[in-house]
Protein backbone atom coordinates (compact mmCIF):
# COMPACT_ATOMS: atom_id res chain seq x y z
CA UNK A 1 0.00 0.00 0.00
CA UNK A 2 1.99 2.90 -1.31
CA UNK A 3 0.63 6.36 -0.55
CA UNK A 4 2.00 9.57 -1.99
CA UNK A 5 2.95 12.26 0.46
CA UNK A 6 0.78 15.25 -0.28
CA UNK A 7 1.78 17.49 2.58
CA UNK A 8 5.07 19.30 2.59
CA UNK A 9 7.11 21.23 5.12
CA UNK A 10 10.07 23.55 4.92
CA UNK A 11 13.46 21.82 4.71
CA UNK A 12 14.53 23.24 8.06
CA UNK A 13 11.69 21.38 9.81
CA UNK A 14 12.84 18.01 8.44
CA UNK A 15 14.49 15.81 11.03
CA UNK A 16 16.19 13.92 8.19
CA UNK A 17 17.75 17.06 6.69
CA UNK A 18 18.81 18.49 10.05
CA UNK A 19 20.20 15.10 11.09
CA UNK A 20 22.18 14.85 7.86
CA UNK A 21 23.59 18.36 8.35
CA UNK A 22 24.58 17.50 11.93
CA UNK A 23 26.25 14.29 10.72
CA UNK A 24 28.20 16.21 8.07
CA UNK A 25 29.22 18.87 10.59
CA UNK A 26 30.27 16.16 13.07
CA UNK A 27 32.36 14.47 10.39
CA UNK A 28 34.06 17.73 9.45
CA UNK A 29 34.68 18.56 13.11
CA UNK A 30 36.12 15.10 13.68
CA UNK A 31 38.43 15.41 10.70
CA UNK A 32 39.63 18.95 11.28
CA UNK A 33 39.28 19.61 15.01
CA UNK A 34 39.70 16.08 16.37
CA UNK A 35 36.21 16.25 17.92
CA UNK A 36 34.22 13.03 17.90
CA UNK A 37 30.46 13.05 18.44
CA UNK A 38 28.71 9.75 18.94
CA UNK A 39 25.41 8.85 17.29
CA UNK A 40 23.44 9.61 20.48
CA UNK A 41 25.00 13.06 20.78
CA UNK A 42 24.27 13.77 17.11
CA UNK A 43 20.64 12.78 17.69
CA UNK A 44 20.43 15.09 20.71
CA UNK A 45 21.93 17.98 18.72
CA UNK A 46 19.39 17.34 15.93
CA UNK A 47 16.49 17.40 18.39
CA UNK A 48 17.80 20.59 20.00
CA UNK A 49 18.21 22.33 16.63
CA UNK A 50 14.67 21.38 15.60
CA UNK A 51 13.33 22.79 18.87
CA UNK A 52 15.26 26.03 18.35
CA UNK A 53 14.06 26.34 14.74
CA UNK A 54 10.47 25.81 15.88
CA UNK A 55 10.77 28.46 18.58
CA UNK A 56 12.40 30.97 16.23
CA UNK A 57 9.75 30.30 13.59
CA UNK A 58 6.99 30.91 16.11
CA UNK A 59 8.62 34.13 17.29
CA UNK A 60 8.95 35.37 13.71
CA UNK A 61 5.30 34.55 13.04
CA UNK A 62 4.17 36.53 16.11
CA UNK A 63 6.45 39.44 15.19
CA UNK A 64 5.11 39.41 11.65
CA UNK A 65 1.53 39.49 12.88
CA UNK A 66 2.28 42.39 15.23
CA UNK A 67 3.99 44.40 12.48
CA UNK A 68 1.36 43.60 9.82
CA UNK A 69 -0.54 46.50 8.29
CA UNK A 70 -3.73 44.57 7.58
CA UNK A 71 -5.97 42.61 9.88
CA UNK A 72 -6.68 38.91 9.56
CA UNK A 73 -9.98 38.19 7.78
CA UNK A 74 -12.52 35.43 8.18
Amino acid sequence: MSEKLTESKPWYQSKTIIGALVAVAASIAGATLDVNLGAETQSQVTDALLAIVGAVGGAIAVYGRIKADTKVGK
